[in-house]
């Protein structure tokens, strides 16, 4: 017969979830350099350009290859979310629901925000693929990369509202998240909101590059990864040292 491995303590094990954890600090590091590196969002582009001016834009010798960069980075920064969104569900799990229905809905959020976030990186770098294309066409890119990035809101928006409900029905003493975090998401699902119809405005607060749209949506994202990633690492780490004392 094969000899039985011993099974290793909770603090000699490699904990898998903890590596994935510390992913986040490096995610965000991305995020960063890709969101200053993009010319486009420093200041943001405006809809309201013409076609000579998006191509100009895109043809710029010093702008060109800061757009070819940063979309590739953003594209990494997308799948590389997914891992952590990933531990947020599995806390889900571990919630006193009496269904499993929610982090169900919350993992199918997870397969839309990032896809689409990588469709719009993905449409930057067609409309900077070939500068020398007819400037109608850039725009085109630039316009479909502009409103997939910015108005595309409704998965983020349905998985804040669904982390709510699962955060406000953990019925366990010691709840799993804190009860705060259910009215925070409901709030960073509310700033969201607006971000989805910029494509019917051309200026003002609610076109892409507005302070709504685009101002008040990036920052209520950044500030959710922040938060969530800590009550995430404290969670993670009560449940290791849950685990420790049971052994």
């Amino acid at each position: 017969m094969a000899e039985m491995q011993s099974p290793q303590s909770p603090g000699q094990s490699v904990n898998g979830e903890l590596l994935l954890l510390w992913s986040l600090p490096v995610m965000g590091l991305l995020w960063a350099l890709a969101f200053f590196t993009f010319p486009g969002f420093v200041q943001p582009m405006s809809p309201a350009l013409t076609a000579d001016q998006v191509a100009a834009f895109y043809r710029d010798p010093h702008n060109l290859p800061r757009i070819r960069y940063s979309m590739i980075v953003f594209n990494w920064f997308g799948v590389a979310l997914i891992p952590v969104l990933a531990l947020i569900a599995m806390q889900m799990r571990r919630m006193a629901h009496h269904t499993p229905i929610l982090s169900y809905c919350f993992i199918g959020c997870i397969a839309g925000g990032p896809t689409l976030f990588s469709i719009a990186t993905l449409y930057w770098l067609m409309a900077a693929f070939r500068p020398e294309r007819s400037p109608e066409l850039i725009q085109m890119f630039n316009d479909m990369a502009w409103v997939t990035f910015t108005s595309q809101v409704g998965f983020l928006v349905a998985q804040s509202v669904f982390l709510a409900l699962a955060i406000q029905l953990d019925r366990q003493a010691r709840p799993i998240f804190a009860r705060w975090l259910a009215p925070f998401n409901l709030a960073i699902a509310a700033a969201l909101v607006p971000a989805a119809f910029a494509a019917l405005f051309m200026d003002g607060p609610f076109a892409w590059n507005g302070i709504l749209s685009f101002w008040l949506k990036n920052l209520a994202i950044a500030l959710w990864m922040v938060v969530m990633g800590c009550a995430l690492g404290q969670a993670i780490h009560r449940q290791r040292r849950e685990r420790a004392a049971a052994a």
